[in-house]
């Protein structure tokens, strides 16, 4: 079963946080709550969260200076960021939207409204075409299809970079041996074919300073892997 959606929502109010919170986890969206810009940044995690809410009036630093920081960073660049505000000057929708927010919308909202934004945005994500996937050291060009590891270039076979294609576009999800094996070669296999464990354990080689403690492509028990951006190494 795939993982709830999870969304950051920026909100110094507690009471519409908490409001918020209540009606999207009603529509199957895991929300976290961060009171300021900096504890909003700080929740930050590799493969976390799917999408931003972000208010434009927080303490500290505002919601414009944090969108900007997260388009700044090559890991949260392509992060979906939805900015809120209670202000009705069209500059700051235009600022937003020039740092990089995808959808900008004015409080008092209808929830039902935000929800309907969140899922645009979701799709817009998915569906949008990625030239590439980096995650610490590892960048995968699909286009190219290259790999690098620390700007190393690696050789993976057909059957290992559609492999682990699958996995970069999956974006931290665990797939099923069943999703991957379809993936690889367009039907669906048996759920006792082992190969993928073969392909996965012949990519870690490629990839892993030590395949036996992966930092990049991690197992979910009885289900299957996913792809994961490492923090940093300790």
């Amino acid at each position: 079963m795939s993982r709830r959606q999870a969304v950051l929502l920026v909100e110094d109010d507690a009471r519409l946080g908490a409001m918020v919170a209540e009606y999207l986890g009603r529509h199957d969206l895991d929300v976290t709550i961060a009171p300021d810009g900096e504890r909003g940044l700080a929740a930050l995690r590799p493969g976390r969260f799917d999408v931003v809410l972000l208010d434009v009036m927080l303490p500290g630093i505002d919601g414009l200076e944090v969108c900007r920081r997260l388009r700044a960073t090559p890991e949260w660049a392509a992060l979906p960021v939805l900015m809120l505000t209670a202000r009705g000057d069209d500059v700051d929708k235009i600022v937003g939207l020039e740092l990089g927010a995808d959808d900008y919308l004015a409080k008092p909202f209808n929830p039902r409204e935000l929800l309907a934004r969140i899922r645009a945005v979701l799709r817009r994500g998915a569906d949008a075409p990625r030239p590439r996937f980096t995650a610490g050291g590892l960048v995968v060009d699909y286009d190219a299809r290259e790999v690098t590891v620390d700007g190393r270039r690696v050789t993976l076979t057909h059957h290992e970079f559609e492999l682990l294609a699958a996995l970069a576009r999956a974006n931290g999800r665990v797939l099923s041996r069943e999703q991957l094996m379809d993936a690889l070669r367009g039907q669906e296999y048996e759920a006792f074919d082992r190969s993928i464990d073969v392909h996965v354990s012949k990519l870690r080689a490629k990839l892993e300073k030590d395949p036996r403690a992966p930092r990049y492509i991690k197992t979910a028990r009885g289900v299957g892997y996913a792809l994961v951006r490492p923090g940093p190494a300790r």
